[in-house]
């Protein structure tokens, strides 16, 4: 049992690995959460800057008032209660009473807290410049200071009902309506609208005499400290202002755990070496503080492998190591967070095996064999294993929609699974299919591969579609639209209609000439015209099984000339435009793409795909030389075998395409393609001798929101470049130009820049 939990939990934690730092809650379409009615709006749903959450609250009040029951004459319920009177609270408060709505705005602390708590003369920005604001609240370049009151004075000319100091302990729906309940009062709603933002929430250490009172979660009046000795703890943007900002007139200890300062503005880093050098400011890395006493802190500082005490003498604390998702907060009222791995690992298991046994009952009756793992099952009739298959998959489903993530698992891998494992061949199907599946999956005169095909295409032209609306369309953005183009006129042109129609035509009506059309070893060849586009080794077979010449040349030459060329002026950009693979990821996977695995981790893992590479190039050398060498025979047969089935069948079809709605499309691109991991080496190359024309260049307006991270697919920490201005090229990562991290940053901080051009 203990055995069985702790896989379960190394599981878990791999499919949570793409969640990172940004846990958010689960949302549909509207910005709606898993109850229906309760929607979210805010820094909660993704909205990092105050004018895109002023947006959200905008949008999610003109889609309530375009519902049936938007507004209901029953003074005991209010059509809409929202929670939080930040930006996007304040904002959807004004829409609801410019559409005539009985609405009320609970606030647990004061109005804007998350504004209130910046530290004294802070600027607010409103950018991106780009975007006009929505709404009714104002929004400009300002002091907080400024801002607050500019805002106050709006709740007063518009009579807005904002109750302060009133926080939400509980809610609960019934018969279609809200009761929300506070310490003060229970309201009733048609629906609620959660603007509550996460910065109210400081992370904390969790350590002895951290509730002392000269221990601090913000920095409110730092001129106020003078000729103290102060310690900072924290890394990130916020701990080193403060830090930079009490040095002036104080001695700062900055405490943080790691060995480096990695995700700071430049600007930051630049005033940080200043006062470290001018001696106002003692870094103390790898350190974590293990206690708050009442005029000191001790903190554990790592010394190679071991650690060391150290007593540091202090008047006051900041500890500044940013804030938490209220999880606890938003679990209390019945939401789910994205990502959420709950439910029974065995139990879907169980049921996905159980599904495989009854359709190997079943396929006895077309030609398979009844058994599993020796144990003959003909004493089961076929109609029974039909039964058995569809009341596991149903089992899958129904605890799916519970809430078990590990059902929906299981539920993908069974289509994928059964996808694939009939597609390897007549009479090569994986069990429980071998023998009947390829037949009964082919049909109208046309193979299962001809329907895997058409499958294929139809996927990616509908999500392709969607995600060109996504981050085309909607943000107005050229690139992502040529770039969706790009691939759904690859996969119709390249991979459908050339190989399943267009090759045939070619050799009737003689396109590619009489003497071409005529030879048999080219007319025959239908399937090698993949190679067009898919260079060796992702088109494994390039230079054997029968070649005609023609093949020999142009895979050569794609291989060895184009793509290099394509390489030192696009980088990895193959993955992103043309492949068919990469092309399913990137429309099929879009929606998931935030799930990608992230850390170090993660990243020390992209090492499969040179195994594979390898693989490839020693399994096409054997197979090039063992007409010179027969005792190869047998030695490269197998070594064709082995990565037919595991690189084509599994890694880039069953594992791959199963783990899409959990871990992100690029699975078979960033771990296990051999072409991926050639053109990657190729551009390392071309970029440490400063010779290729690809990169990711920042300017100075980065805020840390982690929009361009948490959106890459190949799990690349785009937004510590954007911190510290750094090149983002194939140097240092596996980058594949997408530009989802340009399109999807809120500040235009990204953008795509040459080689030659500096910072």
């Amino acid at each position: 049992m203990l055995r069985a939990q702790s896989l379960k939990t190394k599981i878990v934690e791999i499919l949570h690995s793409g969640s990172g730092e940004n846990e958010r809650p689960l949302l549909r379409k509207n910005n709606e959460s898993n109850i229906p009615g309760l929607f979210i709006i805010g820094d909660l749903a993704g909205a990092p800057v105050i004018k895109y959450a002023m947006a959200q609250g905008h949008e999610v009040i003109e889609h309530i008032s375009s519902l049936n029951d938007a507004v209901v004459n029953d003074k005991d319920v209010f059509d809409v209660l929202i929670i939080g009177a930040g930006a996007s609270g304040l904002n959807a408060a004004l829409q609801a009473k410019e559409r005539g709505m009985r609405y009320v705005v609970l606030e647990k602390n004061q109005i804007a807290n998350t504004i209130e708590n910046f530290p004294e003369g802070k600027w607010v920005y409103a950018e991106p410049d780009s975007q006009p604001p929505k709404g009714k609240l104002w929004l400009d370049g300002a002091s907080k200071e400024d801002l607050i009151q500019n805002w106050r004075r709006i709740i007063k000319d518009n009579k807005l009902d904002v109750r302060v100091q009133e926080g939400v302990e509980g809610l609960e729906k019934a018969g279609g309506v809200f009761k929300v309940r506070t310490a003060k009062a229970e309201y009733r709603a048609r629906r609620v609208v959660l603007a509550t933002g996460q910065r109210g929430n400081p992370r904390k250490l969790g350590i002895p005499g951290e509730e002392r009172e000269q221990v601090y979660h913000r920095l409110y009046s730092p001129r106020k400290y003078k000729n103290e000795n102060i310690l900072v703890v924290g890394g990130g943007n916020s701990a080193i202002e403060a830090a930079v900002t009490l040095s002036q007139q104080n001695k700062v200890y900055l405490s943080y755990r790691k060995g480096e300062f990695s995700r700071i503005f430049k600007d930051n880093d630049a005033q940080l070496q200043a006062q470290i050098k001018a001696g106002q400011i003692e870094p103390i890395l790898n350190s974590e503080i293990t206690s708050f006493g009442e005029k000191e802190a001790t903190v554990a500082v790592a010394d190679g492998r071991s650690q060391k005490k150290r007593k540091l003498a202090i008047d006051h604390a900041f500890v500044l190591i940013g804030a938490d998702v209220p999880r606890a907060f938003l679990k209390s009222l019945g939401i789910r967070m994205e990502n959420e791995w709950q439910g029974s690992l065995l139990r879907s298991t169980l049921l996905t095996l159980a599904g495989f046994v009854g359709l190997s009952v079943f396929g006895a009756k077309l030609g398979g064999s009844p058994n599993l793992l020796g144990w003959d099952l003909a004493f089961m009739p076929d109609w029974l294993g039909m039964a058995m298959a569809i009341v596991s998959l149903a089992g899958l489903v129904a605890t799916g929609a519970r809430g078990d993530r590990f059902a929906w698992l299981g539920l993908s891998f069974f289509i994928w699974y059964t996808i694939y494992g009939v597609k390897v061949g007549n009479g090569e199907e994986f069990w429980p299919f071998t023998g009947w599946g390829y037949k009964l999956l082919s049909f109208l005169d046309r193979p299962w591969s001809f329907w895997y095909t058409v499958i294929y295409t139809g996927l990616m032209t509908g999500f392709g579609l969607q995600a060109l609306k996504r981050w085309g369309l909607e943000r107005k953005d050229r690139f992502q639209i040529w770039r969706f183009v790009s691939l759904v006129s690859f996969q119709w042109i390249f991979f459908f209609l050339i190989p399943e129609y267009l090759f045939q035509a070619a050799v009737q009506y003689q396109w590619v000439g009489e003497k071409l059309a005529s030879d048999p070893t080219f007319a025959e060849q239908a399937w090698r015209s993949y190679g067009i586009i898919y260079a060796w080794p992702l088109f494994f077979y390039t230079f054997f099984y029968n070649p005609h010449q023609i093949w020999i040349v142009w895979g050569l030459l794609l291989t060895f000339v184009v793509i290099p060329v394509f390489v030192l002026f696009n980088g990895k950009r193959y993955c992103s435009w043309i492949c068919g693979c990469g092309g399913l990821a990137e429309t099929f996977g879009d929606r998931w793409r935030h799930l990608a695995p992230k850390g170090k981790a993660a990243v020390k893992l992209e090492w499969m795909s040179l195994i594979v590479l390898i693989f490839a190039a020693v399994a096409t050398v054997l197979v090039l030389i063992k007409d010179i060498y027969g005792a190869l025979y047998s030695t490269a047969d197998l070594s064709i075998y082995i990565y037919r089935i595991c690189a084509d069948v599994w890694l880039v079809g069953i594992l791959p395409v199963t783990l899409y709605p959990f871990l992100g499309g690029k699975i078979w691109c960033r771990y296990w393609c051999p072409l991926a991991k050639l053109m990657g080496l190729q551009s390392k190359l071309f970029s440490k001798l400063k010779w290729s024309r690809f990169k990711i260049v920042a300017n100075d307006k980065c805020i840390g929101c982690y929009e361009c991270s948490r959106n890459c697919q190949v799990g690349i920490d785009v937004m510590s470049y954007a911190l510290k201005q750094e090149v983002l090229d194939n140097a240092t990562s596996s980058c594949i130009g997408c530009g989802i991290c340009v399109t999807a940053c809120p500040m235009d901080t990204l953008s795509f820049g040459s080689q030659n051009t500096m910072q």
